[in-house]
């Protein structure tokens, strides 16, 4: 009996609407900037993740990003989602099942024209493959675990 009162003491803390998500932007552990402090814009522009410059830094979203030279700051600026990762960097393709995953900014790939993180290149390769249904589930998905950039 006290069993089941400590299970159903349990199953009903993580039932509320306290839905645990994975940190915003997927920060640096010790710097604390957005994307592992990676600049977003060198995804595009590189082809790959560079890591920023603390003397380009800029705040949006409820974090803090940090930028190679002030040319990709200044064009993140003018347009941020188009450089953000969807999702607020939570992984795309568990999203789409319903999940909330931290995704990686090294598990990556430009979906859409946005930029889209994975928690394992195994997910980036189901995602991809499957695109545009998936990406519509992810963004289904999104609001109700908690995979919204702040406004």
């Amino acid at each position: 009996m006290c069993l089941s009162l400590a299970v159903m003491a349990v199953l009903g803390i993580f039932a509320g609407k306290g839905v645990a998500r994975p940190q915003l932007f997927v920060p640096d552990p010790i710097t604390g900037y957005a994307i592992g402090g990676n600049d977003p814009v060198s995804y595009f522009v590189d082809g790959q993740p560079r890591k920023g410059d603390r003397r380009h830094e800029l705040s949006w979203g409820g974090a803090e990003w940090v930028f190679v030279n002030e040319g990709n700051m200044a064009a993140f600026e003018r347009n941020p989602e188009t450089y953000a990762p969807m999702f607020a960097g939570c992984g795309g393709y568990a999203l789409s099942e319903g999940f909330a995953t931290a995704g990686s900014p090294y598990i990556y790939a430009v979906v859409e024209g946005r930029l889209v993180f994975f928690h394992s290149v195994v997910n980036r390769f189901l995602f991809v493959v499957n695109g545009g249904q998936l990406v519509k589930d992810a963004q289904e998905n999104a609001a109700s675990v908690g995979c919204m950039p702040e406004k």
